[in-house]
Parts: structure tokens; sequence; C-alpha cells
């Protein structure tokens, strides 16, 4: 059975109104203080000229006030479309055209660096935005943050929005319809973006939810929305990092937010740092009751390490998608005991229906996502990735057309490059196989850094010897690389814009020892 999530939200509001939902510094909202602001904000934009079915590009911080007025547009009928001023103008134009939105939500800081007299200082540090005040003809605009110049001069601040004394109405819209959009990947000219609605976010997070075992009040430290809402519909504490807050970056300032916290959610970057600082001070270890990892692919060498700093500490390792959210949590300690061939990646989430064909994960169920915006509906999806099925429990082998031998392990990059690719500093991560005169393969590691040019394919690039220093005990030992590159961009090709493995084998062979 399909689950609301904003009906469980509201739920959870109602059960426990007095208790502490959502923290972020002094700041603590209980559950009742949350309904309101949810309802409230709902209230007050259908007062502006909200409807069921108005498109938002979202481009507000994850705060109190940015996941409330998150909350509401949807509470509202409407749907969020996540839009990630990174990307760049051109691509992000590019889905804001796809996306056709009514409103736009921007922190006033962007209207302000994105106006016409500071876009060249922020073009100057390497900062593309689009003119927000422009970037969407006619829109609406809600400016979140103090009046800076730049902000559209009808546009509606987020703080009158939270003061309207609009009566709070009952949820607005169809829980089966478009509610989430989220832009993954593709080019400028074919955007590629995954559509929820409130049906399927709440069908699969709150099977995470269940899986994970949230206990009610407990304090669960995340910045991630993915995570954060299936702690409130469980009735915990969810507690925010200060925003722009990188634990990968900062580890101290990271682990001072943790005496507070029985949960915590890390990607295996950021999680390598503090496990780094940790064995170097390990006077600072938490008492976590759990600790999710998620984001990327969870390897041995980081679970033996975080099993012998945090021994008491339940983990839980998260597989899943921005199509299906999540796909399989492992057990910890199950996925250290396997022995087997491939990735562990642990049970299968009750509202998912895996099939193998020809090798393929191919994955359907309620959790699924509506469909890729501008596309036919997704009745299921093919993951690429290659698995097995064990007694319900998922094994990865890797991707389905990309594999290289070294000795007698089969590498596949599809596990690793994501892991890399989250270190700070590197942006992209990818890894070849170069065949030597005995058939094994020598282990090329090309990396984008995110600060300084590269100049072409480099040897001597500043994040190399960083990103040497992380690997091992983040990645398994047999697939360290034997050489490590930068490179300004790695080369694409077709529509989607893939990497282009060959290419890439090709332009590497004259670096090699």
């Amino acid at each position: 059975m399909s689950t609301d999530i904003l009906r469980a939200l509201i739920d959870a509001c109602e059960r426990t109104p007095a208790a502490p939902a959502m923290t972020l510094g002094a700041v603590t909202l209980t559950y009742g203080d949350l309904e309101q602001r949810v309802l409230g904000l709902a209230a007050a934009l259908a007062e502006e000229g909200m409807r069921p079915g108005d498109r938002v590009l979202f481009s507000v911080r994850p705060g109190l006030d940015g996941i409330s007025l998150a909350l509401g547009i949807i509470a509202a009928g409407a749907t969020v479309v996540f839009a990630d001023p990174g990307a760049g103008e051109h691509m992000f134009r590019a889905r804001a055209a796809l996306a056709a939105p009514r409103w736009v939500a921007a922190e006033s800081l962007l209207y302000a660096a994105s106006s016409p007299v500071l876009r060249p200082i922020a073009r100057r540090r390497g900062i593309e935005l689009p003119n927000y005040a422009s970037v969407v003809p006619d829109a609406r605009h809600i400016a979140a943050g103090r009046w800076l110049p730049g902000i559209p001069k009808r546009s509606i601040r987020l703080g009158k929005l939270l003061r309207s004394s609009a009566a709070p109405r009952p949820l607005a819209g169809d829980p089966a319809a478009e509610a989430l959009i989220i832009f993954t990947s593709g080019t400028t000219a074919h955007p590629k973006a995954v559509v929820h609605s409130r049906n399927t976010l709440g069908t699969g997070l709150g099977d995470f939810a269940a899986h994970v075992g949230f206990v009610q009040g407990e304090g669960v430290l995340t910045d991630q929305l993915m995570v954060g809402i299936p702690a409130l519909i469980s009735g915990a504490h969810w507690m925010l990092p200060p925003t722009g807050l990188d634990p990968g970056a900062s580890p101290a300032r990271y682990l001072d937010l943790l005496p507070g916290a029985d949960v915590l959610f890390a990607v295996p970057a950021a999680l390598d740092a503090m496990l780094e600082l940790l064995e170097r001070e390990p006077e600072k270890t938490p008492k976590l009751r759990a600790l999710l990892i998620g984001g990327a692919p969870v390897l041995r060498p980081l679970l033996e390490r975080v099993r012998a700093r945090l021994p008491g500490t339940s983990i839980r390792a998260i597989y899943g998608m921005t199509e299906i959210l999540p796909v399989a949590i492992a057990d910890g300690d199950e996925k250290l005991a396997f022995s087997g061939a491939g990735d562990y990646v642990g049970e299968l989430m009750g509202h998912v229906t895996a099939t193998i064909e020809s090798g393929e994960l191919v994955l359907q169920g309620e959790g699924l996502a509506l469909g890729y915006l501008g596309d036919k509906p997704l009745e299921q999806l093919r993951t690429g990735d290659l698995a097995r099925i064990d007694n319900g429990r998922l094994v990865l082998s890797g991707r389905s057309k990309d594999m290289f031998i070294r000795g007698t392990t089969n590498v596949y990059p599809g596990l690793y490059e994501p892991v890399i690719a989250g270190l700070p500093g590197v942006g992209e991560a990818a890894m070849v196989g170069i065949p030597n005169e005995i058939g094994d393969d020598i282990i090329v590691l090309v990396v984008v850094p995110t600060t300084v040019s590269a100049g072409g394919l480099s040897a001597g690039h500043p994040v190399i010897e960083t990103v040497r220093a992380a690997l091992p005990g983040l990645i398994d030992s047999a697939v360290l690389p034997d050489v490590i590159l930068a490179t300004d961009r790695l080369p694409k090709s077709g529509r989607s814009l893939k990497l282009d493995r060959a290419a890439l084998t090709a332009a590497v062979q004259g670096h090699l020892p």
C-alpha cells in the first residue's frame, strides 16, 4: 500500500506536538511548530496564487526555513523543482526551460550575486550564475533571507509568508501527482530529471524509516532531506548541521556536533575524513546508536575501520538511486561477514520488486518514480548494475559494460569512482585498465580537480597526492591505482555525454611508467 509522505509527516506532528522536531544551531522547532509552519505556508502560498500543479524552481538551502518552504509548497499541491546553481548557467537555463515553472524560490544572495551589477564579479571568481530575476520569464518570485539588491521588486519575502495569518488548510493536490523533480544528468540539449509523487516518496522513505528503526526522540544528524524526513515521520529529532558545513573538508567542526546525536548519516568520503581524525584523536569518538552510510558504494576497507572505531554502533549501508529510494539496506556486520564474490548490498526493501535480466538488475515497485520529466511513465528501471539475488539479499558485481582485470580480481570501476569523486577537491573520477605484457591490467585513475586547473593530463597536480593518501582504507587494496593523473575534463560521448572510457584509455597511454 502506498504512503503519502506529507500525510505521514502531519500524523507524526499530531502524535507528539510538544516534542523537538528540527534543530539548527540554537533554534528548535517542535512538531507542533513544524505542522503550523507547513500548513500555514501552504495556505499563505495559496492566497498568493499558488495552485496545485504549479512548479517552483527551488534554490533555497536546507535550513529550517528552506525545508519548511519546500514542504509547504508540496502541501499546497505544487511541485518543488530542485535547481542547483552550481550546474552552470547554460545547464541551469536548459533545466528551467524543461521544467517550465511558474514560480522561482531562491536565496536573496543568489538574486544579488546574479544581478547585472555583481554577476561580473562572480564570473571572475569562476561562478557562472543565471540571472535569477529573469531566468524564468513572468515567474512569481519567493526570496529567502534578508533583502539585498537584485531581488525582484514584486517578489514575496519568505519571512512574510512565515508570519502570515492565513488559516492552515488541509493538504491540497493529488498525492499520486508529481510533487518533486530532481535533475540528475543529461546535457543542455537533453536535461534529465526524475519525477516523484508524495506517494512514491512516502512508500520508499516510509519503508526506509521502518527498516532503519528510528527511535522516537533520538537525535539524527544529517543535512539530507531523504534521511531527515524519514526521521521526522518516525518521531525522531532531526539535527541540521550549519549550512554549508562539509564534513569531508571540516571533520573537526562536524564531530563537534555529534555529542547530541544518536544517529549519523554520512557519505563514504566524509566518513573517511572523520575516521582519519578520530584515529589521531580517539577521545573525540562519539557514542552513536546507529551510523547510516550512503550516497556511494560502501566498501569493506571503510567498514572495517568503522567497526574498529565504533564497536557498539549499528551500521546500515544504503543502496539506492534517485529513481527509487532506497533499494536495499545492508547490516554492516553482515556485509563484513559476506565472503562471496561481489558487493553485498543487503536486504531488498519491501516496496521493491527486483528481477535479473541478462545479468542486469531491473526494479519495479510502488516507490519507483513516476518517470523522467517530459518522458513517458516509468514502468520499470533498468539500473545498469550487474547483480544476483540470494534469498532476498542483493549482491552487485559491477556495471553492465565496464570491467577490467588485475591479477585474479575483476575490477568494476563503477563501484569505486563515486567514492573517489566524493573526496575533497575532486569533482569527477574515472578508472581505466591498460593491459600490460602479461595480460594483466595497469589501473590508471584520472581525477578532475575542483580548484586549480590541471592544464591537460598531468601527473603533478597537488590534488593527486591528496587522493593517493586518502585511498588506502577507503577502497579495496586490490584495486589501488598504479597511476593517478589529473585533467580538466574527462572525455565524454553520446547524447547523454557518458564517459568515453575508450578515449580516456587512449589518452593516458603516454603517461604510463
